[in-house]
Protein backbone atom coordinates (compact mmCIF):
# COMPACT_ATOMS: atom_id res chain seq x y z
CA UNK A 1 0.00 0.00 0.00
CA UNK A 2 1.52 3.62 -1.02
CA UNK A 3 0.74 5.75 2.00
CA UNK A 4 1.62 8.87 -0.44
CA UNK A 5 4.26 10.47 2.04
CA UNK A 6 6.54 10.86 -0.75
CA UNK A 7 8.01 14.78 -0.38
CA UNK A 8 6.58 15.00 2.99
CA UNK A 9 8.92 15.73 5.54
CA UNK A 10 8.20 14.40 9.47
CA UNK A 11 10.29 15.09 12.78
CA UNK A 12 10.52 12.33 14.92
CA UNK A 13 11.79 12.99 18.70
CA UNK A 14 14.11 10.39 20.23
CA UNK A 15 14.91 8.62 16.87
CA UNK A 16 18.62 7.34 18.08
CA UNK A 17 16.71 3.72 18.60
CA UNK A 18 13.87 1.89 19.64
CA UNK A 19 10.65 2.92 18.48
CA UNK A 20 11.16 6.73 17.59
CA UNK A 21 14.45 5.34 14.91
CA UNK A 22 12.04 2.38 14.02
CA UNK A 23 9.16 5.14 12.62
CA UNK A 24 12.18 7.21 10.82
CA UNK A 25 12.94 3.94 9.29
CA UNK A 26 8.82 3.20 8.67
CA UNK A 27 8.61 7.16 7.40
CA UNK A 28 11.75 6.64 5.17
CA UNK A 29 10.67 3.59 3.65
CA UNK A 30 7.47 5.50 2.03
CA UNK A 31 9.63 8.18 0.79
CA UNK A 32 8.71 10.51 3.25
CA UNK A 33 12.21 13.20 4.39
CA UNK A 34 13.05 12.91 7.70
CA UNK A 35 14.35 14.74 10.48
CA UNK A 36 15.59 12.62 13.69
CA UNK A 37 16.14 14.21 17.40
CA UNK A 38 17.82 13.32 20.13
CA UNK A 39 20.61 13.92 22.33
CA UNK A 40 22.86 11.27 21.50
CA UNK A 41 24.89 13.29 18.23
CA UNK A 42 27.09 10.25 16.59
CA UNK A 43 24.17 7.70 16.63
CA UNK A 44 21.64 10.25 15.05
CA UNK A 45 24.06 11.36 12.84
CA UNK A 46 25.27 8.12 11.32
CA UNK A 47 21.11 6.83 11.36
CA UNK A 48 20.19 10.32 8.96
CA UNK A 49 23.40 9.15 6.78
CA UNK A 50 21.97 5.52 6.57
CA UNK A 51 18.69 6.43 5.99
CA UNK A 52 19.82 8.72 2.75
CA UNK A 53 21.26 6.15 1.66
CA UNK A 54 19.02 3.18 1.75
CA UNK A 55 15.65 5.37 0.97
CA UNK A 56 17.07 8.24 -1.00
CA UNK A 57 15.22 10.64 1.15
CA UNK A 58 16.70 13.64 2.93
CA UNK A 59 17.41 12.83 6.57
CA UNK A 60 18.87 14.99 8.77
CA UNK A 61 20.02 15.29 12.27
CA UNK A 62 19.10 17.52 15.46
CA UNK A 63 20.87 17.08 18.47
CA UNK A 64 18.77 18.17 21.43
CA UNK A 65 17.53 17.84 24.30
CA UNK A 66 14.02 18.50 24.96
CA UNK A 67 13.84 19.39 28.67
CA UNK A 68 16.01 22.13 27.60
CA UNK A 69 13.95 25.33 26.53
CA UNK A 70 17.09 26.51 24.36
CA UNK A 71 17.33 23.34 22.46
CA UNK A 72 13.42 22.94 22.11
CA UNK A 73 12.69 25.93 20.51
CA UNK A 74 15.83 25.81 18.23
CA UNK A 75 14.25 22.22 16.95
CA UNK A 76 11.06 23.79 16.51
CA UNK A 77 12.13 26.61 14.63
CA UNK A 78 14.53 24.33 12.43
CA UNK A 79 11.17 22.13 11.68
CA UNK A 80 8.71 24.65 11.35
CA UNK A 81 7.91 23.24 7.72
CA UNK A 82 7.42 19.81 9.04
CA UNK A 83 4.21 18.15 7.53
CA UNK A 84 3.99 15.34 10.30
CA UNK A 85 5.42 15.64 14.34
CA UNK A 86 6.10 12.11 16.00
CA UNK A 87 6.37 12.96 19.69
CA UNK A 88 8.33 9.88 20.81
CA UNK A 89 11.05 11.05 23.65
CA UNK A 90 11.15 9.99 26.86
CA UNK A 91 12.32 7.84 29.62
CA UNK A 92 10.52 7.28 32.78
CA UNK A 93 11.69 5.37 35.85
CA UNK A 94 9.95 2.21 37.55
CA UNK A 95 8.94 2.35 41.21
CA UNK A 96 6.51 3.04 43.91
CA UNK A 97 4.82 5.80 44.66
CA UNK A 98 7.76 6.17 47.81
CA UNK A 99 10.11 5.21 45.55
CA UNK A 100 10.62 7.72 42.91
CA UNK A 101 11.03 11.32 44.24
CA UNK A 102 10.06 14.71 43.19
CA UNK A 103 13.15 15.38 41.30
CA UNK A 104 13.62 12.66 39.66
CA UNK A 105 9.16 12.45 39.23
CA UNK A 106 9.81 16.09 37.18
CA UNK A 107 13.10 15.36 35.33
CA UNK A 108 10.98 12.39 33.75
CA UNK A 109 8.25 14.51 32.94
CA UNK A 110 10.12 17.38 31.66
CA UNK A 111 10.85 15.28 28.66
CA UNK A 112 8.30 12.58 28.67
CA UNK A 113 5.17 14.77 29.50
CA UNK A 114 5.94 18.51 29.10
CA UNK A 115 8.69 17.78 26.05
CA UNK A 116 5.75 16.84 24.27
CA UNK A 117 3.36 19.65 24.97
CA UNK A 118 5.98 22.29 24.32
CA UNK A 119 7.07 20.77 21.25
CA UNK A 120 3.49 20.63 19.84
CA UNK A 121 2.68 24.09 21.28
CA UNK A 122 5.16 24.94 19.10
CA UNK A 123 4.92 23.40 15.82
CA UNK A 124 1.09 23.81 16.28
CA UNK A 125 1.48 27.15 15.14
CA UNK A 126 3.26 26.55 11.63
CA UNK A 127 0.92 23.83 11.30
CA UNK A 128 -2.41 25.90 11.74
CA UNK A 129 -1.09 28.84 9.17
CA UNK A 130 -1.15 25.73 6.81
CA UNK A 131 -4.13 24.50 7.79
CA UNK A 132 -2.45 20.93 7.73
CA UNK A 133 -0.24 18.84 10.04
CA UNK A 134 -0.13 15.53 11.80
CA UNK A 135 0.32 15.09 15.08
CA UNK A 136 1.57 11.11 16.06
CA UNK A 137 2.26 10.76 20.15
CA UNK A 138 4.03 7.57 21.17
CA UNK A 139 2.78 7.15 24.59
CA UNK A 140 2.23 4.08 26.45
CA UNK A 141 -0.23 1.26 27.58
CA UNK A 142 0.54 2.35 31.12
CA UNK A 143 -1.77 5.13 30.66
CA UNK A 144 -4.62 2.91 30.49
CA UNK A 145 -3.41 -0.48 32.48
CA UNK A 146 -2.49 1.65 35.72
CA UNK A 147 0.60 -0.29 37.28
CA UNK A 148 1.63 1.07 41.29
CA UNK A 149 4.86 0.08 40.49
CA UNK A 150 5.54 2.45 37.55
CA UNK A 151 3.28 5.15 38.56
CA UNK A 152 5.16 7.82 37.07
CA UNK A 153 4.68 6.48 33.68
CA UNK A 154 1.06 5.77 34.21
CA UNK A 155 0.55 9.24 35.21
CA UNK A 156 2.19 10.45 33.09
CA UNK A 157 0.92 8.48 30.17
CA UNK A 158 -2.92 9.38 31.32
CA UNK A 159 -1.83 13.05 30.95
CA UNK A 160 -0.81 12.35 27.11
CA UNK A 161 -3.82 10.66 26.55
CA UNK A 162 -6.37 13.56 27.63
CA UNK A 163 -3.70 15.60 25.82
CA UNK A 164 -3.90 13.80 22.84
CA UNK A 165 -7.67 13.10 22.25
CA UNK A 166 -8.65 17.28 23.40
CA UNK A 167 -5.83 17.87 21.06
CA UNK A 168 -7.39 16.31 18.04
CA UNK A 169 -11.07 15.86 19.47
CA UNK A 170 -10.96 19.88 18.03
CA UNK A 171 -8.06 20.67 15.72
CA UNK A 172 -9.32 18.64 12.65
CA UNK A 173 -12.31 20.43 13.12
CA UNK A 174 -10.77 24.00 13.46
CA UNK A 175 -7.42 23.71 11.67
CA UNK A 176 -7.24 20.59 9.61
CA UNK A 177 -4.53 19.26 11.59
CA UNK A 178 -4.89 15.76 12.84
CA UNK A 179 -3.72 14.54 16.08
CA UNK A 180 -3.16 10.72 17.19
CA UNK A 181 -1.92 8.57 19.68
CA UNK A 182 -0.32 5.32 20.14
CA UNK A 183 -0.27 3.00 23.08
CA UNK A 184 2.28 0.40 22.88
CA UNK A 185 2.26 -2.56 25.07
CA UNK A 186 5.47 -4.34 25.43
CA UNK A 187 8.05 -3.77 22.83
CA UNK A 188 11.92 -6.10 22.25
CA UNK A 189 13.64 -1.98 22.51
CA UNK A 190 16.91 -2.53 24.28
CA UNK A 191 16.10 -0.57 27.20
CA UNK A 192 13.50 -3.66 27.70
CA UNK A 193 15.83 -6.59 26.63
CA UNK A 194 18.50 -4.64 29.42
CA UNK A 195 15.75 -5.20 31.80
CA UNK A 196 15.03 -8.37 31.19
CA UNK A 197 18.36 -9.69 31.03
CA UNK A 198 18.27 -8.28 34.54
CA UNK A 199 15.88 -10.05 35.96
CA UNK A 200 16.86 -13.39 34.70
CA UNK A 201 20.24 -12.47 36.28
CA UNK A 202 18.52 -12.03 39.56
CA UNK A 203 16.37 -15.34 39.12
CA UNK A 204 18.09 -17.76 37.52
CA UNK A 205 22.03 -16.57 37.45
CA UNK A 206 21.56 -16.37 34.19
CA UNK A 207 20.84 -13.43 31.63
CA UNK A 208 20.82 -15.27 28.54
CA UNK A 209 17.69 -16.83 29.47
CA UNK A 210 15.61 -13.70 29.39
CA UNK A 211 13.51 -14.79 26.22
CA UNK A 212 11.77 -17.14 29.23
CA UNK A 213 10.43 -14.40 30.85
CA UNK A 214 8.50 -13.29 27.62
CA UNK A 215 6.53 -16.95 27.44
CA UNK A 216 3.22 -14.81 29.46
CA UNK A 217 3.44 -12.51 26.46
CA UNK A 218 0.89 -12.84 23.99
CA UNK A 219 2.99 -15.04 20.72
CA UNK A 220 5.71 -15.45 23.36
CA UNK A 221 7.26 -11.77 22.86
CA UNK A 222 6.78 -8.34 23.00
CA UNK A 223 6.10 -6.27 19.64
CA UNK A 224 8.96 -5.33 17.32
CA UNK A 225 10.03 -1.58 17.18
CA UNK A 226 9.28 -1.74 13.59
CA UNK A 227 6.07 -3.30 14.00
CA UNK A 228 5.08 0.14 16.29
CA UNK A 229 7.31 2.26 13.39
CA UNK A 230 4.45 0.82 10.92
CA UNK A 231 1.71 2.26 12.64
CA UNK A 232 3.11 5.30 13.44
CA UNK A 233 4.02 5.93 9.45
CA UNK A 234 0.39 4.77 8.55
CA UNK A 235 -1.59 7.30 10.99
CA UNK A 236 0.29 10.06 9.98
CA UNK A 237 -0.28 9.22 6.12
CA UNK A 238 -3.77 10.73 4.26
CA UNK A 239 -5.02 7.03 4.51
CA UNK A 240 -5.98 7.56 7.84
CA UNK A 241 -7.11 10.87 7.11
CA UNK A 242 -10.35 10.82 8.67
CA UNK A 243 -8.70 9.20 12.68
CA UNK A 244 -8.31 12.41 15.11
CA UNK A 245 -7.96 12.35 18.53
CA UNK A 246 -8.27 8.54 19.43
CA UNK A 247 -5.31 6.19 21.06
CA UNK A 248 -4.68 3.24 19.34
CA UNK A 249 -3.91 0.49 21.55
CA UNK A 250 -0.94 -2.26 20.36
CA UNK A 251 -0.16 -4.80 23.39
CA UNK A 252 -1.14 -8.13 21.69
CA UNK A 253 -4.69 -8.16 22.82
CA UNK A 254 -3.29 -7.70 26.24
CA UNK A 255 -5.60 -5.42 27.72
CA UNK A 256 -8.70 -6.96 26.35
CA UNK A 257 -8.19 -9.38 28.27
CA UNK A 258 -9.30 -7.56 31.82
Amino acid sequence: MDLNLRGKTALVTGASKGIGLAAAEALAAEGCNVRLAARSGDALKAHAERLRATFQVQATAHVADLRNDRDLQNLAADCADIDILVNNAGDIPRGALTEVDESRWRHAWELKVFGYINLTRQIYGAMKARRQGVIVNVIGAAGERFDFNYITGSAGNAALMAFTRALGGRSLLEDNIRAVGINPGPVETDRMVTLLKGQAQAKWGDESRWRELTASMPQGRGATPREIGDLVAFLASERAGYTSGVIYTVDGGMSARN
